[in-house]
């Protein structure tokens, strides 16, 4: 097939989850393929089909971390978010690649910083304790030069929030001086819900 088909079919089986266990080995056998639009679907599906099934796609994640060392950014961001997605579905299926993940906080490409800070709330989600040392790197985020990175960089805080409190309170102070005087409106909201998800929640940003 040309590579316009099997993007079009891609497309379908992304919409059919039924499909989705059967043609793990397929989607993993394009990871291959020489074109990097149909590889960087291929990443996308395979941590969507792993967060369902992360046992079944286990054997493709050693190629799917590959991906992580490319040049193309594009091809680091879908591998940092495949794990992230596989590792939410079962964190010891990724876990030999999971240090490896923290050299893309300061990825040249904004659009690979904003996927390891994803990749980390889908891993965080279940599997929380593992970030304990962590924090300081995902501090740093929130003074990122580029405004999704600073949007988004918030989140892993709220996650963490939830589910750990004691994680964040400690970049509280932080938070809120962010959720007050960050130009940017929606990097004030998710600095205020970090806040308000560890327990420290204070007046509205503005």
């Amino acid at each position: 097939m040309q590579e316009k088909e099997i993007y079009q079919q891609l497309g379908r089986l992304t919409k059919d989850r039924a499909q989705w266990e059967a043609n793990i080995p397929y989607v993993a056998s394009l990871l291959s393929h020489g074109s990097v639009k149909i590889q960087a679907k291929a990443l996308w599906l395979l941590g969507e089909m792993g967060l369902a099934y992360p046992e079944k796609v286990q054997s493709a994640v050693p190629e799917i971390a590959a991906f992580l060392e490319s040049p193309t950014p594009l091809l680091r961001e879908r591998a940092v978010n495949a794990l992230g997605r596989i590792g939410r579905g079962s964190y010891p299926v990724i876990a030999p690649y999971w240090a490896r993940l923290f050299r893309f906080a300061a990825d040249e490409d904004a659009r690979v910083r904003l996927s390891f800070i994803w990749a980390s709330e889908n891993i965080a989600a279940n599997t929380p304790d593992i970030y304990s040392d962590s924090m300081p790197i995902f501090a740093a985020l929130l003074r990122d030069a580029d405004d999704r990175v600073r949007m988004e960089a918030p989140e892993i805080f709220r996650v963490l929030g939830k589910r750990r409190p004691a994680f964040v309170t400690p970049y509280a102070e932080l938070l809120q001086r962010i959720a007050e005087t960050d130009p940017n409106r929606v990097v004030r909201i998710h600095c205020l819900g970090a806040l308000r998800a560890a327990g420290s929640g204070e007046a509205p940003a503005r």
